[in-house]
């Protein structure tokens, strides 16, 4: 298969406060379904209105193309179309900005993966599937049906668009550990919402890509792909693709952030994190023997700054930029998060900023072949 570079459209269409904290001002809310809750029918509509019509332009994804990357990984939301009132009121849909970058995507030459990023009652507890510290998405077989239904339209909508690439069917679900991290970190805006939440146990999520599979391969082009997130899980995928070998362009994605791995006080150099891009390459190469992998999530984020420069600064990202990139160029795909991200002391998060650094190249097509 070709190998596949790209940046993430975070923050755009599915809301994160830390990566822009505009949007949720002088409202107390802690997520995106909080902040829909607090807000009135029109000073929802007018926030979210100006927030999406500015944050990504055309003018953005010419600069993807100008920096040779060939793709876009776009976070949406379950609630995209607003097509049922239970499941997608109180949000704002944004079905036709999706709309809109298929049309720039396919004037300036890239092609788009769509990542369901949120499902109903969340399938994580982050903020990132839209109601912290809840998950309870695998515990109603009405949410996993719905997610079908809206990975299913999906698909007829884009799934022959030229610049289609790939359908994601469900960002990051949660494992236990992960489930109890993340009900740690964040406040439930709703103690009554949270209560009963769990992890989404393998067999769920085995049987949800199943029939995700069945349903949205006939939909979509033959060259694209149905890409499955690893659930933080990656050592059990060996055994779902050895019982689904018929299954025609499929990849695993898995998400690999350097500031997640380094809690330990010793990883403050190079060395320490060339340890863990190590166990990367390890990782890639394992999962490779059985399915493409995409790395559909890495950033450069890293506490290896104390004491330094501005110029060792620089230095310091630019050869962590560097020897990520050889790591992620052994899988089939790259993605970094995120194209935009409007906060202070998020170093290493903003790739036009990495860019303008020159942390990252300005023509990665060049640098990495």
């Amino acid at each position: 298969m070709s190998m596949f570079r790209g940046v993430n459209l975070g923050e755009w269409l599915v809301l994160e406060k830390w990566m822009d904290p505009s949007i949720f001002a002088g409202t107390g809310a802690r997520d995106e379904d909080n902040l829909c809750r607090v807000l009135d029918d029109e000073s929802r509509k007018l926030r979210y209105e100006k927030h999406r019509s500015t944050f990504i332009t055309e003018e953005d994804i010419a600069f993807i193309k100008a920096c040779s990357l060939d793709s876009i990984r776009l976070p949406v939301p379950h609630f995209l179309f607003g097509d049922d009132e239970a499941f997608c009121q109180p949000y704002v849909p944004c079905v036709s900005y999706v709309d809109k970058l298929f049309d720039w995507a396919e004037k300036h030459g890239l092609r788009v993966i769509l990542d369901l990023h949120t499902a109903p009652d969340s399938q994580n507890g982050y903020d990132n599937g839209g109601i912290g510290a809840v998950c309870k998405w695998a515990s109603r077989k009405e949410n996993i049906s719905r997610t079908l239904d809206v990975l299913e339209e999906l698909a007829h909508m884009y799934g022959k668009r030229d610049a289609f690439l790939g359908l994601e069917l469900l960002n990051e679900p949660a494992t236990d550990s992960v489930l109890v991290r993340n009900q740690w970190t964040y406040q439930a805006h709703d103690a009554r919402r949270a209560a009963g939440s769990r992890a989404v146990d393998s067999d769920v999520l085995f049987a949800f890509c199943e029939e995700g599979y069945d349903r949205l391969r006939p939909l979509i082009r033959k060259d694209s792909y149905i890409i499955f997130h690893d659930g933080f899980r990656p050592e059990v995928w060996k055994y779902f693709f050895r019982s689904n070998k018929a299954m025609e362009n499929v990849m695993l994605d898995t998400h690999l952030y350097l500031d997640m791995e380094e809690k330990r006080p010793e990883h403050t150099n190079l060395y320490c994190a060339n340890r863990i891009l190590f166990t990367w390459r390890n990782l890639i190469d394992q999962l490779q023997e059985f399915v493409p992998v995409m790395v559909g999530e890495w950033s450069l984020p890293h506490n290896m700054e104390d004491g330094l420069n501005a110029v060792q600064r620089n230095y310091s990202y630019r050869m962590l930029a560097s020897a990520m990139l050889f790591t992620f160029e052994r899988a089939s795909a790259h993605y970094f998060w995120s194209y935009r991200v409007r906060c202070e002391d998020k170093a290493g998060w903003d790739f036009t900023d990495a860019v303008e650094r020159e942390w990252l190249p300005r023509d990665f097509l060049r640098t990495l072949e």
